[in-house]
């Protein structure tokens, strides 16, 4: 499979000439996208923007984070696309999958349970322990997606 997307005419494309262009978007998309969730995250750690209710803070960032996201998924994608045998078979590529899941799985974990009970301490300057808990992973997760990604880049 990983050899048939190889050989599509999109990856010769963006093998060939679009490459760097591709991969400085997945960065500035990254940038935009992961910059907003630590916000987020930093706020729900009661570490910044204490005055502001949690909802606000997200409706703020959400547009942009979305819009990150978008760029940062559909450019993971093309680059991906160019390099999918050998991308598929690099440990850094594997571990980066795993932590983007943990990530969503954290995400998931928050808005499924922790955020249905928003409007009892949503307003608070220093939000309960599961919501810190949540935020502090989310950090860690995203600065190790980060990480991975960027010796991913380098060992190709």
């Amino acid at each position: 499979m990983c050899q048939a997307i190889e050989q599509s005419t999109i990856s010769s494309v963006v093998r060939d000439s679009a490459f760097p262009y591709i991969e400085g978007a997945h960065v500035l998309a990254l940038s935009l996208s992961i910059g907003t969730v630590m916000w987020f995250d930093l706020r729900l750690l009661g570490a910044a923007m204490r005055t502001r209710p949690v909802w606000e803070v997200f409706e703020d960032v959400k547009p942009w984070m979305f819009a990150g996201f978008g760029i940062m998924f559909s450019t993971g994608a093309l680059l991906f696309a160019a390099h999918a045998t050998k991308a598929y078979s690099n440990g850094y590529f594997q571990a980066k999958l795993a932590l983007l899941m943990l990530a969503g799985v954290n995400a998931a974990v928050y808005h499924l349970t922790i955020d249905r009970r928003r409007s009892e301490w949503g307003k608070a300057p220093i939000p309960p322990g599961p919501a810190r808990v949540v935020g502090l992973v989310s950090l860690l997760l995203w600065f190790s997606v980060i990480a991975v990604g960027r010796i991913f880049a380098y060992s190709l």
